[in-house]
């Protein structure tokens, strides 16, 4: 018998396996895994599935694993929810560490109305080499696909888009010419975004990976508030409107801090 969790951070949901004690899905069949059990019709169903183990650099560690079976570096919703379970679980306190395969990350969490979960993300960056992408110098108001396109690296790639409108069709439409376009050698994930005001914009995000449109993404919303401050079109602090729900983010001078909330739906077993 498998057991997992089902968590979900404003809708972005995830199965979480615990192999914090003992490795429960061997690596070579941790792609096959998720790609079945992430089927929402003929499985779980989920956006990803998050590995919990422990770790020799943080007090855990979290591996991230797309629907299709490909493994992530980051992703913001998924170390909120991992952050989540394992704060219920005791095996960390209100503020701990937590390895990704985007370096290792700081986190606060504390208990309100719900669990709120606050993610030093780092230092968002510019420059092609790190994003990747092809070229030199940094990615901003670039050509592309007959859209302005500025990109960054919030621990996965973010394509950023600034648009009056937000049409699901479009996104759909121009999102993977973008995330395939050659010059992203690893790909890139994309955002469309309407700025509201200041301090607060609604964006919508087709994943990599998940090759759709999420109902939040808590790296994309890191991407376009940075995108946006880099360009004078908000401040340090933006409130983010996704579908799932709300994420407060606020940029400093060297990282990036991520705030939302985090929700344990349901445990189950896989037999």
């Amino acid at each position: 018998m498998i057991h997992f969790t089902k968590l979900h951070g404003n809708g972005n949901d995830f199965i979480l396996v615990d192999e914090f004690n003992e490795v429960i899905i061997p690596e070579k069949e941790k792609a096959a895994f998720v790609a079945k059990y992430c089927d929402r019709r003929f499985g779980i169903g989920g956006d990803g599935v998050l590995f919990l183990g422990k770790s020799d650099k943080a007090d855990i560690r979290m591996r991230i694993f797309n629907s299709d079976g490909t493994e992530a570096e980051m992703c913001g919703n998924g170390v909120r929810c991992l952050v989540k379970y394992a704060f219920d679980e005791g095996y960390i306190k209100g503020n701990s560490m937590v390895e990704t395969l985007a370096g290792v990350l700081p986190v606060e969490c504390r208990i309100e109305d719900k669990t709120w979960v606050k993610v030093n993300m780092g230092r968002p960056q510019f420059s092609r080499e790190n994003l990747p992408a092809k070229g030199t110098g940094e990615f901003i108001d670039v050509a592309l696909h007959g859209y302005k396109v500025s990109v960054v690296n919030t621990g996965v790639p973010h394509a950023v888009i600034f648009t009056a409108s937000l049409d699901d069709r479009e996104l759909m439409l121009i999102a993977p010419k973008i995330r395939y376009d050659p010059i992203f050698p690893k790909g890139t994930n994309v955002n469309f975004v309407r700025v509201d005001s200041h301090d607060e914009m609604t964006i919508h995000t087709y994943e990599r990976g998940v090759e759709a449109e999420t109902l939040s993404c808590g790296t994309g919303s890191v991407a376009c508030a940075a995108v946006a401050r880099k360009l004078g079109k908000t401040g340090k602090s933006v409130k983010v409107n996704t579908k799932g729900g709300v994420l407060m983010i606020t940029l400093a001078e060297d990282a990036a801090f991520m705030e939302g909330t985090a929700d344990r739906v349901f445990d189950g077993t896989i037999s």
